[in-house]
């Protein structure tokens, strides 16, 4: 059995995102600068696990463990400290990648939540990462189909579908950083 399950796109995960983030934004008052809607739920007519990806930002390294402080007095689960993976042509420093996860009390609403700290890498790819996909909706599909395939091989925990996806992922990243320059955007 696989670890994986990819679902067509459900039109409700916006409204979703929006309840939630209502529910963190009361939890996490202004240690939080900004409360995004990320990865492939928040990109609409994307295939994707049922698991809300958001992304809560904070101004400092600091009130990472602030946040998540935070979070856990509110019932939500800490995952062990972690960092994303280095982009090649990103910066290498470790401090660019690092980040919390904290997953929905128990009996919630699937979520992953992401703390991240304002300005880093990490925290630009994710949004840049999403508004490429949702302005490029052939490069989405595409995704999606990867997705649905990598889904069906014999994977059998999440760290290796992410470790599958990483790859591919930045293959993406990196002409949405092009397209960035190209147009302006902006976080």
């Amino acid at each position: 059995m696989n670890a994986i399950t990819i679902v067509r796109p459900d039109p409700t995960w916006a409204a979703q995102f929006d309840k939630t983030a209502r529910t963190l934004q009361g939890i996490l008052g202004d240690t939080a600068l900004r409360v995004d809607h990320i990865g492939s739920t928040s990109v609409p007519g994307l295939p994707a696990k049922d698991v809300l990806d958001i992304q809560a930002t904070v101004p400092t390294e600091p009130q990472l463990d602030d946040a998540a402080q935070l979070l856990a007095e509110a019932d939500w689960e800490l995952r062990p400290p972690r960092r994303d993976h280095p982009v090649p042509g990103l910066p290498q420093d470790e401090l660019q990648w690092v980040k919390r996860l904290v997953v929905e009390p128990m009996y919630r609403r699937r979520v992953n939540l992401h703390l991240r700290v304002d300005g880093r890498a990490n925290q630009r790819y994710a949004l840049l990462f999403r508004d490429y996909l949702r302005a490029h909706p052939d490069t989405a599909t595409a995704y999606g189909l990867f997705k649905q395939r990598a889904a069906r091989l014999p994977i059998e925990t999440t760290g290796e579908y992410a470790d599958l996806k990483d790859p591919v992922c930045d293959l993406i990243y990196l002409p949405a950083e092009e397209w960035a320059a190209r147009t302006g955007w902006t976080l």
